[in-house]
């Protein structure tokens, strides 16, 4: 069962509300971005102590251990485009195909155990960064390859977005399994 890849331009979320999870960029205190990425994948634990862990609740869902693998490299790259932001002036992201990744990773077959222990570290160590943003910082740019700009202000915000909702869909599809 495949799913058909997510096209979106989810930067939309930066100026408003997402109706589907909840998160509200304009709500978020930069000063505490590391202690949200920390508080979320403190959650994961919870969501994938589940038999059926690996299992699409539906034809058009990941499964809570794909989610899992994603949020695990969302981390990672939001790392090291953070990492970029704060070293170079105005760099540019490459394009990250995160529906190619979850195929050639192979993320519907990982060992949940240690996607949880991959995902702990790879957040730890993406929050600790961000606990090193100097205030003269936040208005440092980098872009996307379609010219999406980011300050690093906005990048927190647009980032924060991803694991929260990821929370929400993997969430979502537990009730449908348990409701089978």
């Amino acid at each position: 069962m495949t799913i058909e890849p997510d096209g979106k331009d989810w930067t939309w979320v930066l100026s408003t509300p997402c109706p589907e999870c909840g998160f509200d960029a304009a709500s978020v205190d930069r000063s505490t971005v590391g202690d949200a990425i920390r508080a979320n994948a403190a959650r994961w634990p919870g969501l994938l102590d589940r038999d059926d862990v690996a299992v699409r609740p539906s034809a058009g869902q990941w499964s809570a251990l794909e989610y899992a693998c994603h949020v695990r490299d969302v981390h990672r790259i939001f790392e090291f485009r953070l990492r970029l932001m704060l070293d170079q002036d105005d760099p540019t992201f490459e394009n990250w195909d995160q529906d190619a990744t979850a195929v050639a990773e192979r993320y519907g077959d990982q060992d949940p155990a240690t996607v949880l222990v991959e995902l702990a570290h790879a957040a730890s160590s993406h929050a600790a960064v961000w606990d090193t943003v100097r205030d003269d910082q936040w208005g440092r740019h980098g872009y996307r390859d379609n010219g999406s700009d980011f300050t690093v202000d906005t990048f927190a915000r647009y980032l924060l977005h991803d694991p929260v909702h990821h929370v929400a869909d993997v969430e979502r599809g537990n009730a449908l399994l348990d409701a089978r």
